[in-house]
């Protein structure tokens, strides 16, 4: 039986446009997302059936295999409710996510700097990868991180709460190679109501992370 399923969309393809096709939205959700949750879903199997017969030859590549489309399924799950075609702007107070706006405010010294940080993390990270602003559990602070190819510069206990996804496979029908392009355009469709929920939702579960006995 499949463990990881495609999750439905929480809007119909036009809802980002302009700033995201429905072309895009359509092949990304439905064949590039699908295929991190078969791959996922094939590894494990692949994992299952190296334990049963006690054959451990492929290992290295199993174990990268999962983390490569576990980490995709994992962070489209979280990119399209990141993203909203009434959204924009950056989080106020007078909207609900004051919070938010003053641990930003607070960990990257203004929404400025911070909007700086994260679509420059998304425009260089080598190779395919996403720019992400995570809740780093250790220190309760909201880092920015990149991931690279579904593996990356991530703090272990990190929670991702916004995702910027870079891969071409996000944009290239649209904005061809102009990849800052699509970075900027994409802060027009944030979804600070779900970006401040799960910001909320990793704090309270930040006691989770054991470090120690």
């Amino acid at each position: 039986m499949a463990i990881y399923t495609l999750p439905e969309l929480p809007y119909d393809y036009s809802e980002l446009a302009p700033v995201i096709s429905p072309e895009i939205i359509e092949l990304h959700h439905d064949k590039h997302h699908a295929a991190y949750v078969k791959g996922a879903n094939d590894t494990m199997e692949q994992l299952a059936e190296a334990r049963d017969k006690d054959q451990w030859g492929s290992i290295n590549g199993l174990e990268k295999n999962l983390a490569f489309h576990l980490s995709g399924h994992i962070l489209h799950s979280i990119y399209w409710h990141n993203m909203t075609g009434d959204g924009g702007g950056e989080p106020l107070e007078r909207d609900g996510v004051g919070e938010l706006a003053d641990a930003i405010a607070e960990h990257f010294g203004s929404f400025a700097g911070f909007k700086a940080q994260l679509s420059k993390a998304a425009a260089t990270t080598q190779g395919s990868g996403w720019g992400v602003l995570a809740y780093e559990p250790v220190s309760g602070r909201l880092v920015v991180e990149q991931v690279y190819d579904h593996q990356g510069n991530v703090g272990q206990g990190s929670v991702p709460i916004l995702v910027f996804d870079a891969w071409e496979h996000a944009f290239y029908l649209q904005y061809k190679n102009q990849k800052v392009d699509f970075i900027q355009a994409m802060w027009k469709v944030v979804n600070w109501q779900d970006v401040a929920r799960r910001y909320t939702a990793a704090k309270e579960r930040a006691h989770n992370l054991l470090l120690a006995p």
